[in-house]
């Protein structure tokens, strides 16, 4: 009988106890809920407070142009402004006017949006937003409307700083946008087809990208928040409120929002508001070289151990690059303290350097490695107005790299622009052989062979004859005013 009562007395105590834990779970695991809810409750209260506090200092830009005749505006396109390709690919088919002729003048009409970084109006945006606009009308985010007038405008990084007449206006601080990392998030907020404050969240899926072929100077930050026709020119904020690029483009095959966005770095946008503001101008450095990336063959070929650098094809007679003893053929791995990239990391980051100031360069040459200073120049007006002529232009010692080559007559070298002995004209380029492959085309001429000067077709056999490899030869190309190096491998 006491056993019995001990055994059952046993059995409500372990159910007790079950019982017990069944409700403390039940509690922790609210617990657990309401943490995860409050952790995204607070997240969102965070976006919403970066917005509240930055949104009143974005605004939207209407421009209008006045169309003459049947849709000339001052000689050039004969549809109009707003109706360049540009539009088209980058901001979709809504920006392009009918192709049918006006017989009355008319006003066309876009829009984009800004953001102001100064309390008495200055606003910053995008040069295709306003550059070529008759009149541009700003309304703040409280719906008062200003005209504006351009301050100055950089068509090279499409950066443009425009100024209304405002006191006391709210401004959005500048970030630093070299510190932003990939994956971080970022805010979009801009007017992206018309309708004003619209907000958009993502990351950052990409920085440095270039090559897009949108502006000369391009290192853009790539972003997957929703950016649409409308949003150029407005901010790109990190989650502290701060701009860290400005809203320019994106990639698109139907106009629209595709998750691919391009921003403009709030850092090199600093720069050039500040020479905007102070002169109306952009100046910017020069070196006075042409240049092109390195590849494997390249590096193998200029004694490099990786593939890095930047390669000079070219040294302007009289250049800054010519006066600090820069030379054809010398591979520039740092510029000051860092690494360089590439072509467009260079370019770039000479365009961005301020004249006057002196430079160091650590370079490669004939395998050996030494540090070069250059006191960079100011770009010239007409810089790189110079093009490479209509691309890449029977010497049967590189008919295994597809190249027919004859010796530089006179009357050759006056027909093509060369002078006497300049070098051994490209007569024939084979199809599908590895000299069509690299991009040479007839009229194209052949000035160096493995790092050897030549002047014709018995010089260039005779570095031929000293040649270690008769399947890979590197040559330097020259078409129109640049030349490029190139290696050639026989199939």
């Amino acid at each position: 009988m006491t056993n019995t009562i001990r055994q059952a007395g046993r059995r409500q105590h372990l159910l007790s106890l079950l019982v017990i834990g069944f409700f403390l779970n039940v509690s922790v695991g609210h617990a657990a809920v309401d943490e995860n809810i409050a952790m995204l409750d607070r997240s969102a209260k965070a976006f919403a407070s970066v917005v509240k506090k930055a949104g009143p200092a974005v605004v939207h830009v209407r421009v209008e142009k006045e169309i003459n005749g049947i849709g000339n505006i001052q000689g050039q396109n004969p549809f109009g402004f707003f109706n360049d390709p540009f539009f088209e690919r980058f901001f979709g088919p809504g920006f392009r006017h009918p192709q049918q002729p006006q017989q009355r003048p008319h006003k066309q009409q876009a829009a984009g949006s800004g953001f102001i970084i100064s309390k008495d109006g200055h606003i910053l945006t995008n040069n295709h937003v306003v550059g070529n606009a008759d009149t541009i009308t700003v309304r703040l985010d409280d719906e008062r409307e200003f005209k504006a007038k351009v301050v100055g405008t950089d068509p090279q990084s499409d950066v443009a700083l425009i100024k209304i007449d405002g006191g006391n206006l709210p401004v959005i601080p500048l970030g630093d946008s070299d510190k932003m990392d990939v994956g971080e998030w970022v805010i979009a907020i801009g007017s992206p087809f018309e309708l004003n404050r619209t907000v958009t969240v993502g990351v950052i899926s990409a920085k440095g990208r270039n090559r897009i072929g949108i502006n000369d100077y391009e290192n853009f930050i790539q972003t997957d928040a929703a950016i649409n026709p409308g949003n150029s020119g407005g901010p790109l904020l990190n989650i502290h409120g701060e701009v860290i690029g400005i809203n320019t483009a994106i990639f698109s095959q139907s106009g629209g929002y595709m998750g691919i966005g391009f921003a403009i770095p709030i850092n090199m946008a600093k720069s050039i508001q500040a020479q905007l503001m102070k002169s109306g101008r952009v100046t910017r450095g020069w070196l006075g070289v042409a240049i092109q990336n390195v590849n494997e063959d390249l590096a193998q070929s200029f004694q490099l151990d990786t593939v890095r650098g930047v390669l000079l094809t070219e040294v302007t007679e009289k250049s800054p690059a010519d006066k600090a003893g820069l030379k054809r053929g010398d591979v520039l791995l740092t510029m000051g303290d860092q690494e360089l990239a590439g072509v467009a990391d260079l370019r770039n980051r000479v365009a961005m350097t301020t004249p006057g100031s002196v430079v160091s360069f650590r370079i490669m040459r004939d395998g050996k490695k030494k540090r070069v200073d250059v006191t960079i120049g100011e770009q010239p007006d007409n810089f790189g107005k110079k093009g490479m002529g209509h691309g890449w232009g029977e010497d049967n010692s590189l008919d295994a790299m597809g190249l027919s080559l004859q010796d530089l007559t006179p009357e050759l070298a006056e027909q093509f622009g060369y002078d006497k002995d300049q070098g051994v004209l490209v007569a024939g380029v084979q199809p599908d052989s590895p000299a069509a492959e690299a991009g040479i085309k007839p009229g194209h001429l052949v000035e160096e062979v493995n790092r050897q000067r030549i002047h014709n077709l018995k010089e260039l056999q005779a570095v031929l004859k000293k040649s270690d490899s008769i399947k890979k030869v590197l040559l330097r190309v020259r078409a129109g005013d640049y030349s490029q190096y190139l290696v050639l491998r026989a199939k």
